[in-house]
């Protein structure tokens, strides 16, 4: 089936325009949907819309409302928000250029295909548009109108084409302060830091995704598909699981059986074997007072 464009408008660099198409990356059909029913009659759930002491409403006296206090709101109907919803342009202008490793990934969003239009000065311009995006080694950073609201969106080269991923702008994004500040100051031991670094080394290689597989979906495929065929599934237990999480294993032993299982004692470890040292008792660090949180 030909992917349908989700968005089809224009890219501008200076006075450079050209008529661009965008189609979404992720494919929705890789995921397994499903649905409520009610297990009696076998009938699929289905939601009512309805208000406390009113009952069900027409969809037509439904209007957004902002909650200013409990069980009080701002209320804003469809013409107010229609007034204040930005007119589309269809045009993405490409305003400023960064590196890729610039840009947080927590502010990437979604990814999107751009394809050029139909008539060959798209695909000329386009062509263009790309090389000098890779030649360049750079992403441009623009904005775009869709339904109403305005997205920040950042495009490079990929492969024929060029990628669109769509960004959140920075009040979007929590500030990770606001997590990390409970984290405790600890020294790490070096003997440890270069175990976990040589592990690191022996286990870099090449991303490829296809070597990572979704065992939930995979699990959940055939179960459907044994519901389908016979009607009911045998529960079959998990070996892997089982034991897992009894045995409070030291993290230094754990690190040196994880080097010499991927290729014997390393000078790291032969040094450490004369001078190894007794792991710190647990009961000492669970009595450890937590780092205290920062006031605000």
């Amino acid at each position: 089936m030909a992917s349908r464009a989700y968005w089809k408008g224009h890219l501008r660099l200076s006075l450079v325009t050209i008529g661009i198409e965008l189609h979404s990356a992720i494919k929705s059909s890789a995921n397994i949907p499903l649905h409520q029913i009610h297990k009696p009659s076998g009938k699929r759930i289905r939601y009512q819309k309805v208000a406390p002491g009113v009952g069900e409403v027409d969809t037509a006296d439904i209007i957004k409302g902002y909650e200013v206090d409990k069980n009080e709101y701002v209320t804003l109907d469809d013409d107010e928000l229609d007034a204040i919803k930005l007119e589309s342009k269809r045009t993405i202008d490409l305003v400023q250029f960064v590196d890729h490793d610039e840009i947080d990934p927590r502010y990437f969003e979604k990814p999107y295909y751009v394809v050029p239009g139909e008539d060959d000065v798209a695909h000329e311009g386009f062509a263009v548009i790309r090389e000098a995006l890779r030649k360049a080694g750079k992403v441009g950073l623009g904005q775009m109108a869709t339904r109403g609201k305005d997205q920040m969106c950042a495009v490079r080269p990929c492969g024929d084409g060029i990628l669109l991923e769509t960004l959140r702008y920075e009040k979007e994004v929590k500030d990770s302060d606001e997590v990390f500040s409970s984290i405790g100051k600890t020294k790490v031991d070096k003997e440890m830091l270069d175990l976990a670094t040589e592990l690191i080394g022996r286990k870099t290689s090449k991303f490829h995704p296809e070597k990572f597989k979704s065992h939930y979906l995979g699990a959940l495929k055939d179960l459907i598909d044994e519901k389908r065929k016979k009607g009911k599934v045998t529960s079959a237990t998990d070996d892997e699981l089982e034991g897992q999480g009894s045995n409070v294993i030291d993290l230094m032993e754990a690190l040196r059986k994880s080097v010499a299982k991927r290729g014997g004692p390393t000078r790291t470890h032969k040094a450490a074997s004369t001078t190894r040292r007794k792991p710190a008792a647990r009961k000492s660090a669970a009595k450890k007072a937590p780092a205290k949180r920062k006031a605000g």
